[in-house]
Parts: structure tokens; sequence; C-alpha cells
């Protein structure tokens, strides 16, 4: 009995782990994996390279985990929007720089979300691999976004309920990722109307299957608030980057989609 008990002990280890692999990398804060200079200097290229492409606004995202241990199709652990913007300094003086509006997980509470901007070297501070998903919009895309934020809107957009796999095609959960969509979507349909936006979301986007078991995810949900399935039916998908580049381009709303890599590489989604 006591062997038995152990290896059940064991196997929900491993697959606790397995979950925590798979989506770890949407909490704000989390332990460098590289110096804080060279997290420094990959952000500070980061921003060059939008800004050498003339980006006001664009989607940006990282990677929190190995890839060897994401699932297929999905590269990357959290997405945010980025404003070229007025940054205040630490010595209270302002430059211009990019900010970046994310929906995070809580830390303590993984069912909910909140709202926070930071910059480049926070984004990255916790980033397991130093590289970007780098989408950058059509003009009048850039300018809507712009404009959303300029106007304080987006936060009208946020659903404070947080999950992993949270289904972008309703209201009841949020991730990061989906939040990009509906913003993104405010921006193209110009309405915060979430219903609406739903609606067509809906009938132009195409979410990215999630290729881990029912089984695994549904016992994970027991265990933890910020994994459910409630707010699924038979399938199991959500929006990742990959997706988010993948619409986009279909309806020409792009004009680059790219991950840039700390050795300047540059490759085309």
């Amino acid at each position: 009995m006591k062997a038995y008990l152990t290896s059940i002990g064991f196997a929900f280890v491993l697959l606790m782990s397995s979950i925590h692999v798979v989506y770890a990398g949407s909490q704000q804060h989390g332990k460098p994996t590289f110096t804080p200079e060279a997290i420094a200097t990959f952000s500070k290229n980061v921003e060059k390279y939008a800004a050498s492409e003339g980006a006001r606004a664009f989607i940006i995202a990282r990677r929190g985990r190995p890839i060897e241990d994401m699932p297929k199709g999905i590269r990357f652990t959290h997405t945010a929007v980025a404003i070229y913007s007025t940054v205040q300094l630490t010595n209270g003086n302002t430059a211009k720089g990019y900010a970046i509006h994310n929906l995070y997980q809580d830390a303590e509470a993984q069912g909910k979300s909140h709202l926070i901007t930071d910059y480049p070297v926070d984004f990255f501070w916790g980033a397991y691999a130093l590289e970007a998903g780098i989408i950058i919009p059509s003009a009048e895309v850039q300018q809507a976004l712009v404009n959303l934020y300029r106007d304080d809107k987006a936060k009208l957009l946020h659903n404070p309920r947080y999950s992993v796999v949270a289904n972008p095609f309703n209201s009841e959960r949020q991730n990061c990722t989906e939040y990009t969509l509906d913003v993104l979507n405010a921006a193209i349909y110009s309405t915060t109307d979430i219903a609406q936006l739903k609606v067509n979301a809906k009938a132009h986007f195409v979410p990215q299957k999630v290729n881990m078991s029912r089984a695994k995810l549904g016992l994970a949900s027991i265990f933890s608030d910020g994994v459910t399935l409630s707010d699924h039916g038979r399938k199991i998908e959500t929006t990742t980057f990959g997706s988010l580049a993948r619409y986009m381009q279909k309806y020409n709303l792009t004009n680059k989609a790219v991950t840039f890599t700390h050795s300047g590489q540059i490759e085309n989604i």
C-alpha cells in the first residue's frame, strides 16, 4: 500500500510539473535566467528593432519555459501590447520608449489576473530565453491601438477571471493572449462591446488546439484555480501568439511578424 501511494504521489508531482512547465511565464515576476546586463541589452535591442520598423504599437511575446517542454504549436507563454510612449525614468526625468501593457496572472490567487504597465527590461526579466515574438500591425491598426490606450479604454476589456487555457470565444475566463486578441479586435472594430467582439472573433479567428490530454488538464484544474475547462465544450482551444500572427496575416493586418533573438537573428513567422 505504501508503495502504491508513493507511486500515486510521484505521478501527481509529474502531472503538476508538466502543467507548470507548459504554462508558466504569464506572471509578472520571475527569477532571472540571465544577468541584468544581458536582459537590459536584449530589451534595448528589441526596442531598437521595433523603432527601426517605425512601430508606434506592436504585439510582443516572451517564452517562460524550454521550447521542448511546450505543446506542439505553442512557442511563447506571455503576450502583451507595446505602445511608444513617454516613459518616466527612475531619476525623475522622462524619455521616449515602449510601455508594455500586460495582463498578468496573480502569483498567489492563480485564478485571477491584473493589468500592469511595465517596460521591456521588466517584461523579459523572468524569460527563459532571450527571444521575442514581435507582430508589427499595419499603420491603421497601430494608430487604432494607440488611440485605444490614449483614451484608457483597453482596461474595459479586462476579465479578471483567469485560466491558462481560456476559451477565446466567450467571456467566462481570460488569459494574456486572449486579452491581447480582445484589445486588437477592439482597435480593429472600434468598439469595446465585449459581446460583439466575441461574435467577431468566432467569425474570423482560428484558435490554437491545446495538445495536452483533457484528462491531464481536468485533473490539474482540481488542484489549481489557474487551470479550468469550465469555459470549453468538446474542444480545448485557446489563443496563442502564433494564432494571433496567423489571424492578422490572413486579414492583411500585419506589416511584419518575426522572432527576434539575442544574437540579432530575425526569422519571419
